[in-house]
């Protein structure tokens, strides 16, 4: 009953209920009436009464239906099932109080369990959620794109992996119109949610500390909405607070993501990287972010090497980001011979424009679309679109698909490390030389 939502069931009622006691008919109507939905829509019946009426009409977006004189609740959801449009979002309420049945039940495509006697807070709450997850960005079934899961990783901090994160994940939600998810995985400061001004919520944290709770009913309740085709899971959780997990519940949150979006986009710590080399499994593509400095050639290198040992199935596009015309500690030139590859993508240093993002409360794409960083950026996320996506097998087509520069080198790491340093010498060099 949970299936994909598509725009189609836009043209439904909002809200019908089917009830057996006077109690809970009374308290349902005066939850309609607060949503300004048509009281005649709740019906005295309960579920029988709900499975004779759906078969002859339409279904509606949120449907309560109470199981109280249901003998078998198991196998009459069964029966509603058959009757329900796919997309109708159910709540059920009974009189049994048994985890088991509630499992059960969920598992069969219920939305929500409430037991009663329900307060109305609860059945608000319970409603609004049920609105929440009709309204969430969903995968359409007759879509047969692969998914595309994008991780973001900054070779130093301060390189501005979140700043492309959250714009990638903006890009392709909202310019390439596709239900994306974002994960941003630094679970004490990440900004994920903060980038887009919006409250990140307990949804990740809660899944760390419970990751046996983490299935798609999780996910549509824990995620925050950006846009119709934008949903985040962030945190901020207390410096106070340490969370300590195996990493399993980061992979199965990208598992019901890749079930429930089109594309992931994960903001990715470097340091979990040693801890959790299991996140990259699933990996399309790796946006590396770097920055034309000595520490950031010398992390580059030795994550480029970790990637082709780890992940050697993810595509990496590196970005260089914060380039300057003049004054910068590396040249281009010097960048791409010590990392061995060429950088994919120039995003220019634009203070000015990510100010403003950040005080508009938007991403930087969105900000600064018209200015050369914000065109840069869209350049970044076809390209990390491009890359996430299967190739063609048609080797004519797979020659003339543009495609990152990939590592093709043999040499050691050490031997790159030792490069990159032989290049103080020549900068002190430069630095001593007289003005002409």
């Amino acid at each position: 009953m949970n299936a994909p939502w598509k725009p189609g069931s836009a043209g439904r009622d909002p809200f019908h209920a089917y009830v057996c006691d006077d109690h809970s008919f009374d308290m349902l109507r005066a939850v309609a009436a607060e949503m300004g939905w048509p009281l005649e829509k709740v019906h005295k019946g309960g579920l029988r009464n709900a499975v004779q009426s759906l078969s002859m009409a339409a279904s509606p977006n949120v449907l309560f239906v109470d199981l109280s004189e249901s003998g078998d609740p198991l196998n009459d959801i069964g029966s509603l099932a058959e009757v329900c449009e796919p997309g109708t979002v159910v709540i059920a309420a009974g009189q049994v109080n048994d985890v088991r049945l509630y499992r059960d039940l969920i598992a069969s495509g219920i939305q929500d369990y409430l037991l009663k006697p329900f307060s109305p807070d609860h059945l608000r709450d319970s409603v609004a959620n049920a609105q929440a997850v009709f309204l969430a960005p969903k995968l359409d079934a007759t879509q047969e794109r692969a998914h595309v899961t994008a991780t973001v990783i900054g070779a130093r901090g301060g390189c501005g992996a979140s700043t492309i994160a959250t714009s990638l994940a903006w890009l392709w939600s909202a310019k390439d119109n596709r239900a994306t998810s974002l994960l941003d995985l630094d679970v004490h400061f990440g900004t994920g949610a903060l980038a887009m001004d919006l409250e990140p919520g307990r949804g990740l944290t809660d899944a760390i500390e419970n990751p046996s709770r983490i299935d798609g009913l999780f996910i549509e309740r824990a995620m925050v909405r950006a846009n119709d085709n934008l949903a985040i899971l962030s945190a901020e959780a207390p410096i106070s607070q340490p969370l300590l997990t195996d990493g399993g519940a980061f992979y199965q949150l990208q598992e019901e993501m890749r079930g429930a979006f089109e594309c992931t986009v994960v903001d990715l710590p470097r340091h979990m990287l040693v801890n959790h080399p299991h996140l990259m499994a699933d990996a399309n593509v790796v946006v590396l972010t770097s920055e034309f400095t000595l520490a950031a050639a010398r992390d580059t290198i030795r994550l480029l090497s970790w990637l082709k040992s780890n992940a050697p199935h993810a595509r990496v596009v590196v970005a260089a980001n914060k380039v300057q015309p003049v004054g910068q500690e590396m040249s281009r030139k010097d960048f791409e011979q010590s990392i061995e590859r060429k950088v994919d993508v120039l995003l220019p240093y634009d203070p000015k424009s990510a100010a403003q993002a950040a005080k508009l409360g938007k991403t930087l794409a969105e900000a600064a679309k018209s200015a050369k960083i914000g065109q840069a950026i869209a350049q970044l996320g076809r390209i990390a679109l491009q890359a996430g996506e299967p190739e063609p097998e048609d080797g004519a087509a797979k020659g003339a698909r543009a495609k990152p520069a990939r590592d093709t080198s043999g040499a050691s790491l050490m031997g790159k490390l030792a490069d990159i340093k032989s290049l103080l010498p020549r900068r002190k060099a430069r630095e001593s030389e007289p003005a002409e």
